[in-house]
């Protein structure tokens, strides 16, 4: 392979782009896992992490990807045989359901399209109909990766206590954490699922569930075998600074280091950001003539936009083009998407003028290739970002 030079433009939504402050910050030499100065690392992270979940309760870390923290929201909360009421929204909400089933959980399963978010309303509806409340735990992708559709936390939490439900509420924020306002505590979540390699800026290998008192109580009587997932033997070995297992000791270097770029910059103002890349972008695909795959304006997603190609052309010779002519990695079409979606990733480390980079090559790959658009999405999108950079 030859040089390219410059910068490689990683817009998938996840893995993204490290800073160079986190890559420096794990560069540094590995500590003993068992001393103090590790010590010190550790109570650190531990209280720090829950600002990015907006809770005081606490947050497990574990050395995993993000479907390690999947698992660990099931066994440690729930026993076999138990209900748990999952929503089809993408490819992502059916992996989560298949490790339910995998665990020898039974799933009532909300069908959907996938070009929309859980409906607060089914789930309402599902829970009343449950009168011996055989269903132990709603759980629901927030901001589903495959398809850029960003369900309505606060009006499902709504739901369940409309039904007057006492089930477990576990929300997945894999590709929403550090991108999306997200309220564990203010929202009622009882489990919260998240990973490193999206908002939080790192790379893969490191997963996190967020616990509140209702789940460790339920925690305290469930029965699906457990080990290196276990909460309890997590949080004791917490409560003196460490962890049970070898840590990734890096790896939390870096988290150390991209949790103080999150405050730096503000979460407020990182919300901020991200809301205004993800409608940027669907400006451009409007302006495009093209069509995003989530069909309710309500749920957007600040983070990643699923764009469906015209009829008959393939998103995969787009993306090859895009890689290959401008060194720009697009997101795939995932399962029954594939060939006729493209995702942008607008997540993370990313600044104004990176996105328009971003625009700029998709809008010259669909030249390359023939594809039938308006070629105007770059100046849609310049417009808007140097409109609000007026106010």
């Amino acid at each position: 392979m030859s040089y390219k030079a410059g910068r490689h433009f990683l817009q998938i939504p996840g893995p993204t782009n490290v800073p160079e402050r986190v890559l420096r910050a794990m560069a540094q030499p590995t500590i003993d896992h068992r001393g103090p100065e590790f010590q010190a690392l550790g109570f650190e992270l531990l209280e720090d992490i829950r600002g990015v979940f907006q809770t005081k309760r606490p947050v497990v870390i574990y050395p995993a990807s993000g479907s390690g923290a999947w698992e660990a929201a099931l066994v440690n909360a729930l026993s076999a045989g138990d209900r748990v009421l999952m929503a089809e929204t993408g490819h992502f909400a059916s992996l989560w359901k298949q490790i339910a089933e995998n665990l020898s959980l039974q799933v009532d399963w909300i069908p959907g399209d996938w070009r929309q978010g859980v409906d607060p309303q089914a789930v309402e509806a599902r829970l009343i109909e449950d009168t011996a409340h055989t269903i132990k735990a709603v759980c629901v992708v927030h901001n589903e990766t495959s398809t850029g559709v960003a369900s309505r936390i606060p009006l499902i939490r709504k739901a369940i206590e409309k039904a007057q439900h006492p089930a477990l509420f576990m929300v997945d924020t894999i590709s929403s954490l550090g991108s999306i306002d997200y309220r564990h505590d203010e929202w009622c979540v009882d489990v919260t699922v998240g990973a490193s390699q999206k908002g939080l800026m790192l790379p893969p290998g490191l997963s996190f569930n967020a616990v509140s008192e209702k789940a460790l109580a339920a925690h305290r009587q469930a029965n699906l075998p457990r080990s290196f997932w276990d909460w309890s033997s997590v949080l004791t070995a917490n409560e003196k600074g460490f962890f049970p297992y070898t840590p990734a000791t890096n790896l939390l270097y870096g988290l150390r280091e991209a949790l103080t770029l999150l405050r730096e910059e503000g979460l407020s103002e990182v919300f901020a950001r991200h809301a205004r890349h993800g409608e940027a972008t669907r400006r451009a695909v409007r302006a495009w003539g093209l069509e995003i795959l989530c069909s309710n304006p309500d749920e957007y997603s600040a983070s990643i936009t699923a764009v469906l190609m015209p009829p008959g052309q393939d998103a995969d010779r787009l993306r090859g083009t895009a890689l290959d002519k401008f060194d720009l990695s697009l997101g795939v079409g995932l399962a029954k998407l594939g060939g006729t979606v493209f995702r942008i990733g607008h997540l993370g480390d990313l600044n104004d003028l990176s996105l328009l980079g971003t625009l700029a090559g998709v809008e010259m790959s669909f030249g390359l290739t023939g594809t039938s658009v308006k070629r105007a999405g770059v100046s849609a999108a310049m417009q808007y970002l140097q409109d609000c950079a007026a106010k």
